[in-house]
């Protein structure tokens, strides 16, 4: 019984980390046109990038920032983990690599576009060092 409890509340925490990251960028695409929200498309080097990595940290994982985000954006973070413990599904790097040959040919890391739902980039950031709320508010300008 307590390790049914254990893996329970596991779950719990995973789904709740989970947010609303999709696994894959069609998957993200179907979503924000049947939503009617714009995409939040993240390039990231997660094991490599300190940036990232700060990031990932002060922003994606504020409670703040998941609170916005469930309701007004769907979520896609295309990965290039380098260390090979990290490495990614070959659909998902093949995914990945397509979207940054389009959206990121310079290769910045990070970089944070906001898209509409039709994959119209309409604002693009990176690392700032600002606190979540601030974060939150200069997406949005990308809305206006």
């Amino acid at each position: 019984m307590r390790k049914l409890t254990y893996i329970v509340v596991f779950l719990i925490s995973v789904t709740g980390h989970a947010q609303n990251w999709q696994r894959s960028y069609t998957d993200a695409v179907a979503l924000a046109q049947n939503e009617e929200k714009p995409i939040i498309l993240i390039f990231s080097g997660s094991d490599w990038c300190a940036p990232c990595i700060k990031l990932d940290r002060t922003i994606w994982q504020s409670q703040d920032f998941k609170d916005h985000a469930r309701d007004n954006y769907v979520l896609y973070k295309a990965d290039f983990p380098r260390k090979k413990a990290n490495q990614l599904p070959e659909k998902i790097k093949i995914e990945n690599q397509g979207l940054a040959d389009i959206f990121n040919p310079e290769g910045h890391f990070p970089l944070v576009l906001v898209l509409n739902k039709d994959q119209k980039v309409l604002g693009k950031t990176g690392y700032q060092k600002i606190p979540p709320g601030a974060y939150i508010s200069l997406l949005n300008t990308f809305l206006k």
